[in-house]
């Protein structure tokens, strides 16, 4: 897959960088997803006036939405280290293990994609969840022995952009879950400010509020967008990001008014054309643009879904009525019936 613009999940060495330095510190300092926010700094301030480790966090939601800046503000509100891992890394047992026996009391172990942790994996995740205890099996065969080794009270940090695929045992484990919405644009233009600030960029409120509103509601995004219209503002304006030098410069990066970058225009007029509207099935679609289905899935329909572009019905994917309206075209396929009601 190549690196979109616009794509939340995709970055190199020097944006991570980057994303790092802009990245919140405290929760006062994090702008958007009140509720969640609120709530979880009660959870948090409890546990470190008790002298108790946090419950286990489950974060769930799209890419980008800052699931990785909350176990970073966890750990740090609790005054402990923290411990990253991605769940496809974990291949077998003994690395798992090897994480956990490296743990101190409260400390916080975040595991990114955790859906995709491997069964064997997940079921050592279990008692060290519940029971903070680490099951090791020593030898093979009938002189097989379970060695069991008490781990210290930590709190594990889940993130997962396909909730849907975790177990039920595993998803039980977890004494909190939130949900993370995509940011409104009057919380991305505060994001995008105070990243201007950072990055010592000029950014006028006006300019500000363009690049949110064509963020797809993702701080991740928003940030990146900064970065390349500062690149115009340096080298054909005056180095101030208004509005119209923002606008000048997303129309030349492709993003139009409603977000849309050029993959998210082939996938809407590929379900319009090719397929009439729909529905059409997840791998077909795929197969269609030349993207892999779980790519599809995962990090371009959520926003297409939550604007109204498309609509998931369990014969596929059709066109919606803004789809049609956006492109200026004609309603046709299942579109029509849906607009019947």
């Amino acid at each position: 897959m190549d690196d979109r613009l616009l794509e939340p999940g995709s970055s190199g060495i020097a944006d991570i960088q980057v994303e790092q330095s802009l990245r919140p510190q405290t929760f006062d300092s994090f702008i958007g997803q009140k509720t969640l926010k609120d709530n979880l700094a009660v959870y948090v301030e409890a546990a470190r006036r008790r002298g108790e480790a946090l419950d286990h966090c489950l974060f769930a939601g799209p890419p980008g939405l800052g699931k990785t800046t909350l176990s970073y503000l966890v750990a740090k509100a609790i005054g402990s280290e923290l411990f990253t891992i991605s769940g496809p890394a974990l291949d077998k047992k003994g690395d798992l293990a090897a994480v956990l026996t490296n743990l101190k009391p409260n400390d916080v172990l975040f595991i990114d994609e955790i859906h995709r942790v491997p069964i064997a994996v997940e079921e050592v995740l279990y008692s060290a969840m519940e029971d903070y205890k680490l099951d090791i099996i020593l030898g093979a065969g009938p002189g097989a022995r379970t060695m069991r080794i008490d781990l210290p009270r930590f709190t594990l940090v889940g993130a997962t952009t396909r909730s849907g695929l975790l177990s039920t045992p595993l998803r039980d484990r977890f004494g909190i879950t939130f949900t993370l919405e995509f940011y409104k644009p009057e919380d991305l233009q505060q994001i995008v400010m105070h990243s201007a600030a950072r990055l010592g960029v000029v950014l006028d409120p006006s300019g500000a509020l363009e690049l949110a509103k064509r963020s797809r509601g993702t701080p991740r995004i928003a940030n990146r967008l900064l970065r390349r219209v500062r690149d115009f503002a340096d080298v054909e304006g005056s180095g101030v990001i208004d509005e119209a030098l923002a606008k000048k410069a997303l129309v030349a990066l492709g993003v139009d008014e409603s977000g849309l970058d050029s993959m998210d225009k082939k996938i809407l007029l590929t379900i319009v054309q090719k397929f009439d509207g729909g529905p059409v099935g997840l791998d077909s679609l795929a197969s269609a643009i030349g993207e892999e289905s779980q790519t599809l899935e995962d990090v371009y329909e959520p926003f297409l879904l939550q604007q109204g572009f498309i609509h998931r019905t369990p014969r596929g994917r059709i066109a919606a009525r803004r789809t049609y309206e956006h492109f200026g075209l004609p309603i046709r396929g299942s579109s029509q019936v849906e607009l019947s009601f």
